[in-house]
């Protein structure tokens, strides 16, 4: 005997709606390879690197900037503080040292013509000392440069008496190039000298 199959449709009150969940299709991962770099990469941009700073260096040093503390006036490397107060030339040594200088030390023709105009100024008074002076009858700058007699801008007739008059001063109302005077150690003006700021 064979037996028949029934088929039946049930239906449910009061149910939801079956979940559908969305699956979305399946991507393939990329995988991520790291690339390599040619080994010589790496010492190519330090070689860029390096020239790029030796050209800065040159450019910067081609147009670098000296500076000045105001109411100095420049010259060359060099920085110069003339007073408009007079003190001895010991306290003239202090108070520049006291600035970061010292009285100042000529070491060329140029710089004895910027110093001689500057003092020849209308506003300067008569005698600027400088850093040289005397010690047991011989001259001595103040940096411990040697004095070099061929190379100093003496007067006509002086020094007259290092045992007595031991400092040395500009004297403003002299011939611009030869106007060192030696004089007493009393109170003069000055000027301080210092290096110039590089930036």
């Amino acid at each position: 005997m064979a037996s028949e199959i029934t088929y039946a449709e049930v239906k449910f009150h009061n149910t939801s709606p079956a979940a559908v969940i969305k699956v979305p299709p399946e991507t393939k991962k990329q995988q991520h390879h790291p690339q390599k770099c040619p080994l010589w990469l790496p010492w190519l941009i330090s070689l860029l690197l390096l020239l790029l700073c030796i050209a800065l260096v040159a450019v910067l040093g081609e147009y670098s900037w000296a500076c000045c503390p105001k109411g100095w006036k420049r010259f060359e490397g060099s920085c110069y503080y003339l007073s408009g107060d007079m003190m001895s030339w010991a306290d003239s040594e202090q108070n520049c040292t006291g600035m970061g200088s010292h009285l100042v030390v000529i070491n060329s023709e140029a710089e004895q013509d910027f110093l001689s105009k500057e003092v020849k100024k209308p506003s300067r008074r008569e005698n600027h000392y400088i850093g040289l002076s005397a010690q047991m009858g011989q001259w001595h700058w103040v940096d411990q440069t040697p004095f070099n007699v061929t190379a100093a801008f003496w007067r006509e007739g002086e020094p007259s008496n290092p045992d007595y008059e031991k400092c040395v001063v500009i004297h403003r109302t002299s011939r611009a190039l030869n106007n060192w005077n030696d004089v007493q150690c009393n109170d003069h003006n000055r000027i301080c000298e210092a290096a110039a700021i590089i930036v």
